[in-house]
């Protein structure tokens, strides 16, 4: 199962967020939900990385199914939105794909 949490801090303001682990719905390369989260998350680290003024640290494996994305400070609403937008499509494949994906929230301070 992929795990993603997001991480948010006491004014439900994104402080980063992780990706782990693979789905398991299909063999390594031909696994439809792993490869659209994959996407989803690539995709807003680099939309972060080159449409937003905001720092980050980013740790990725992808042999692990790892990404962990932390910010260094209160982040804009460009990426509010672009987050938001990543949740959401994440929601969309656990909704139609029901037991490889788990989407959470937590509290959590830089």
């Amino acid at each position: 199962m992929i795990k993603v949490i997001f991480y948010k801090d006491s004014d439900d303001c994104y402080t980063g967020f992780q990706v782990k682990g693979h789905a398991g719905f299909a063999a390594y390369g031909k696994d439809i939900i792993c490869a659209g989260v994959s996407v989803l998350a690539i995709n807003t680290v680099n939309s972060i990385e080159i449409l937003t003024q905001d720092l980050f640290q980013c740790e990725m494996d992808e042999e692990k199914g790892f990404i962990d994305l932390r910010f260094f400070s209160k982040v804009s609403e460009k990426t509010t939105l672009l987050l938001d937008s990543f949740q959401l499509g994440l929601n969309g494949i656990k909704e139609e794909n029901t037991g490889y994906l788990s989407v959470k929230t937590r509290r959590w301070k830089p």
